[in-house]
Formats: structure tokens, C-alpha cells, sequence
């Protein structure tokens, strides 16, 4: 009887402080880190951004011949953009409600503050008309690709600056010559304003880190199932490339 009733209250009783605490340091390691992993949840996503840009570049210089992979890497963008702009502004909105943390780490630096609205609105153009462009087909031609067109221009240049801006911050995580290091300084001192002190990484782990990764390989593969999903659409514009290209009005 005795033994029937300690196993009652084994189930009906609240959990034990030591369970708590093992509850809540599982949590600590998949969704800590606090500003720090805030900043390098930010850092890898924009290191993946780059190659995939780069990626979409060369697409670009070649779109006679690979405007199906132009198609596919430009819908596979919007997982990442989206991530990128929620840890963005996860951490514009934890500064403004003056969370003490964000508060001790300080905004951006002035200049990149300033890019920040013009590269948020240039990323949604290109993304909406060009996701515009594959759904309403080759009939769309005209304004909306002029549009599409320029803000890329538009976008590539502000996130060719708004990158060199970050680069001290990608190049904490990373082992640099101190030359190289020393260089980048002399270089941000050129440009008041511009561009953040390099600061050392911590010594100590980051918490989350699983999290993060978690983050970023869900944000990989929502982009491809938008690709995969809108794949049948490609079709209308693959078909019809050839007399796009040759009146060049497409990229």
C-alpha cells in the first residue's frame, strides 16, 4: 500500500526544483545566447546570404543560360532574407523597448542605421516583384520587370556597403592576421561612423547554439520548398527565354 501510494505522488506531484532547472538549461541551450547569440545568428545567415547572392550573380551574367537556376536560387533567398530581417529586428526592437542588455551593446554604427529602411523596402521590391513576375508570367514584361530590374541594381549596391559595413563583426568568429586586422582598422577610420569596433569573441561558450543552427536550416529549407512549390511556374519562362533574351527583357 505504502509503495502504491509514493508512486501517486510520484505522478501527481509538481516536479522536482532539480527537474525545473534541467527543463530550463535545455531551453538555455537551444534558444539562449542573449545579444552575443543574437549577433551570430545574424553573422551566419548573412554569410549564407552572400554566397547565395553571389550564386544569383552569376546567374545574372549568364541568364541565357541559366535563368532556370536565376528562378530557383531567387525564391530559395526568402528564407534567409526573412531570417535575417527577424534577428535584424528582433534586436531593433529589443533596443528601442530598452531591454538593458541590448541597451549595454549599443545600435549599429550611424551609417549602417541609415542603410537599414532603404535595404529592408529594396529587399521586399525585389522579392515581391519578382515572385510577382513568375506567377503572372511572360505577359508581365514591361514596368514590373523595369522595376525588378533596378531595385536589384539598387539592392546589390546597398548590400555591397551594408557587408563591408559588417565585416568586423563576421570577422570575430573568424581566425584573421592581425595584418589583415590592423588594416580593416586604418580603413574604418577613414569613414567616421562607419563600421563597429572589432571586438574580441567571448572566451566562454555561447548558449544556443543549437538554436541558431536549428534557425538557419529551417530558414535553407523554407526557401526550397517556395521553390520547389512554385517550380511548375517556371515553365512559361524557360519556354519563352529565348525571345526575352533577344529583346533583352529580362535580366
Amino acid at each position: 500500500m505504502d509503495g502504491q501510494v509514493r508512486i501517486r505522488r510520484a505522478v501527481t506531484e509538481p516536479r522536482s526544483a532539480s527537474e525545473r532547472r534541467a527543463a530550463a538549461s535545455g531551453s538555455r541551450k537551444l534558444l539562449g545566447g542573449g545579444t552575443e547569440g543574437n549577433e551570430r545568428l545574424t553573422v551566419a545567415t548573412g554569410a549564407l546570404l552572400i554566397v547565395v547572392l553571389a550564386a544569383v550573380g552569376v546567374t545574372i551574367v549568364f541568364i541565357g543560360q541559366l535563368l532556370w537556376w536565376h528562378l530557383f536560387l531567387g525564391l530559395a533567398l526568402i528564407g534567409p532574407v526573412a531570417l535575417k530581417l527577424a534577428s535584424t529586428g528582433y534586436r531593433f526592437v529589443r533596443y528601442y523597448t530598452a531591454d538593458p542588455a541590448y541597451r549595454h551593446k549599443g545600435p549599429p554604427a550611424p551609417a549602417l542605421r541609415a542603410l537599414g529602411p532603404g535595404l529592408v523596402g529594396l529587399t521586399v521590391i525585389v522579392l515581391a516583384t519578382g515572385v510577382a513576375l513568375l506567377l503572372i508570367g511572360p505577359s508581365s514584361r514591361g514596368t514590373l520587370v523595369l522595376v525588378h530590374k533596378v531595385s536589384f541594381i539598387c539592392w546589390i549596391v546597398v548590400c555591397a556597403i551594408h557587408i563591408a559595413g559588417h565585416l568586423p563583426e563576421m570577422l570575430r568568429f573568424k581566425r584573421v592576421p592581425q595584418q589583415t586586422r590592423a588594416q580593416l582598422d586604418e580603413l574604418r577610420s577613414l569613414v567616421p561612423g562607419f563600421g563597429g569596433a572589432a571586438e574580441s569573441p567571448p572566451d566562454r561558450p555561447v548558449p544556443g547554439g543549437g538554436g541558431r543552427w536549428l534557425s538557419v536550416a529551417t530558414a535553407v529549407v523554407l526557401g526550397l520548398v517556395v521553390a520547389v512549390v512554385l517550380l511548375p511556374d517556371f515553365g512559361a519562362w524557360t519556354t519563352a527565354q529565348p525571345l526575352f533574351h533577344h529583346h533583352h527583357d529580362f535580366h
